[in-house]
């Protein structure tokens, strides 16, 4: 079975929460909190399969913790091949409907360029009201978008149906 990190940059606690219900359905998965758990970029390399959460800030950037990982991952261009990696976060589609969960897409850029299979995950856009979001990509989101602002009452239902279509993408 592949080893599954989920790595999680949250401020308010709701990407943080959706990534310990992601650990409860994806059995033998490990949980890093950006803030408290990360040491460097080698621990990314510890697992086969990357979850990638991260709340949306600003100008549809990847929240704070963040920062430092992906500036060091464009520097110094670790080699990701082989990883499959799928990306989720926090949202506010009312507050915010111009970057809605864009970080997700700077992410999955980065990702991408370094060699991760980052085709998984993507997740339908009907049911979310926004103008303009980069994590859009064909017609679909190139991730899980959590609206816990607006939408609290399907959160649990799309985090269950998002696990059950990585198991199946992604052979877990």
């Amino acid at each position: 079975m592949p080893s599954i990190g989920i790595f999680v940059g949250s401020s308010g606690g709701v990407t943080l929460e959706a990534a310990e219900k992601l650990q409860e359905l994806l059995e033998g998965s490990e949980l890093i909190n950006m803030e408290e758990d990360y040491d460097d970029l080698e621990q990314l390399g510890e697992y086969d399969v990357l979850l990638i959460g991260s709340s949306t800030w600003g100008q549809g950037d990847p929240q704070r913790d963040w920062v430092d990982p992906l500036f060091e991952m464009q520097n110094d261009e670790p080699d990701f091949s082989g990883k499959k990696v799928a990306f989720f976060g926090a949202g506010d589609q009312e507050s915010h409907p111009e970057e809605f969960v864009s970080a997700l897409g700077k992410m999955k850029d980065i990702f991408t360029k370094l060699g991760a299979d980052t085709a998984f995950g993507s997740w339908p856009t009907e049911g979310y009201s926004y103008k303009y979001s980069f994590a859009e990509r064909d017609g679909k989101f190139c991730g899980l978008p959590v609206d816990d602002i607006n939408q609290e009452d399907l959160t649990e239902e799309r985090l269950q149906k998002w696990a059950a279509q990585l198991k199946s993408e992604m052979g877990l």
